[in-house]
């Protein structure tokens, strides 16, 4: 059993040898740059960009709504005629044999004077969804970096909780130590050796653990980059600069006109007010200009007598106004434009709650962020606490004048006081992170 137990501990060792010198030998990825490949890749971005595209190119050809329709159609046909008549008065006609092709086109013109003005609401509709769709192309990037930023400090935490293990199991190997010697003396019993020897191969199955956690990480940080999963060759910084200095106040005299999704919604009802308005052009008649020019010819190889034409061509241009005049329709404009407004009055109420979600989003997130900074300049102190404490009582325990149980909880003090010190740091990054996002200021 020992030899097996040695055997692990050996290969454990040998890993942990080869994972420090890899770590050491990956190339380090800041922020800053896995912010710029998620930009590029992300997939959310991604499409928000190709739902911008369609409505920037719908308003490319807006327009064209003023100008007139154009329409041209020609078509060719042929005949062959086989007659044969016979007359009361005994006489009989032949005919066949006679062909006969008629080409005809035609030009047709259609430009609307006035609809009720709804070409112009369309046209400033279009652009009103034009500018919806770049403020949703910010409003993505700002929440894919704020998720990037979040995904990045998370493999940050978890390497200093790995750091955190390899400093609990040099204090297990020196309790191993310690208990060894004691037992080899005979001035302490053998289940402090095999107690601290079962304590340190669990740190270590918990280093191996850790390992494991990080590189998940990594692949749901390449998931947000869009990079293959299996790409995690790379180092993450070593620690997590916060901003301690963020002000509620001038959060929130900002987020009104900063907020991206506030000015989504805004732009929401802005493409409503303008749905309205197109829908009560139909009310108005629609006064329009044609013209059309048509053509026909037909020819002939024969004529049955003097006064059938072997060739016939036509070519007539006509135009005038037109004026279509709504008189009644089963009431279907009038639900057209209530259905508008109905729908002018829902995105206002929406953009009241999207208001009230971002205000309430942004005092919790200062919440979170205020005591989360407390917490952490406690933790930081109560760490130093538990070091001095573990080293006080490693000495008692090398001098015989305390017991391994006292040596083990004075241990679990100090990996319980790095936990919540690294969690207490991580967790202020996020609460920052999202304060930033609200205020629309983490792409500064």
């Amino acid at each position: 059993m020992k030899k097996y137990i040695a055997k692990i501990c050996l290969s454990v060792m040998c890993f942990m040898a080869t994972f420090s010198v890899a770590m050491a030998q990956q190339q380090v990825l800041t922020l800053e740059q896995a912010i710029d490949v998620a930009l590029k890749n992300n997939y959310n971005i991604r499409l928000a960009k190709n739902t911008a595209e369609v409505a920037a190119n719908d308003y490319a050809y807006a327009n064209f709504a003023f100008a007139p329709r154009l329409n041209a159609t020609t078509g060719v046909s042929w005949s062959s005629t086989a007659t044969k008549q016979e007359f009361a008065n005994g006489t009989k006609r032949d005919t066949s044999g006679i062909k006969g092709n008629n080409v005809n086109a035609s030009l047709n013109l259609n430009w609307t004077l006035f609809d009720g003005l709804k070409m112009f609401a369309t046209r400033d509709k279009l652009e009103a969804i034009r500018s919806l769709g770049e403020l949703a192309i910010k409003d993505q990037i700002q929440n894919s970096i704020a998720t990037v930023i979040g995904g990045y400090y998370n493999i940050v935490q978890e390497k200093q909780q790995l750091k955190a293990l390899a400093d609990q199991m040099s204090i297990s190997e020196e309790r191993v130590k310690l208990s060894d010697a004691k037992f080899t003396t005979g001035l302490g019993p053998k289940t402090d050796l095999l107690q601290s020897k079962v304590d340190l191969n669990a740190q270590k199955a918990l280093y191996l653990r850790q390992l494991t956690v990080i590189e998940q990480s990594k692949s749901l940080l390449n998931q947000l980059m869009a990079v293959p999963s299996g790409a995690t060759q790379y180092d993450v910084m070593d620690s997590i600069p916060l901003n301690m200095a963020l002000s509620l106040g001038e959060l929130q005299d900002n987020i009104t006109k900063n907020n991206t999704s506030i000015k989504v919604q805004q732009q929401n009802v802005q493409v409503s007010s303008l749905a309205v308005k197109e829908s009560k052009a139909d009310y108005f008649p629609v006064i329009s200009f044609n013209s059309a020019y048509n053509f026909n010819r037909n020819t002939s190889n024969a004529a049955s007598n003097n006064f059938s034409p072997k060739f016939n061509r036509n070519g007539v241009l006509n135009y005038g106004f037109t004026a279509a005049i709504p008189i009644f329709n089963g009431f279907n404009v009038k639900r057209q434009v209530r259905d508008a407004r109905l729908n002018l009055e829902y995105q206002n109420i929406a953009l009241d709650n999207v208001k009230s979600q971002i205000n309430l989003g942004l005092v919790n997130a200062f919440k979170d962020y205020e005591y989360y900074k407390q917490a952490f300049a406690l933790e930081e102190e109560n760490l130093d606490l538990a070091k001095e404490n573990m080293m006080v009582a490693l000495e008692r325990f090398k001098q015989g004048v305390s017991t391994t149980i006292e040596v083990k909880q004075a241990q679990q003090s100090l990996e319980d006081s790095y936990y919540r010190l690294i969690q207490a740091r991580y967790n202020t990054k996020l609460a920052e992170t999202e304060l930033r996002r609200l205020n629309s200021s983490i792409i500064q």
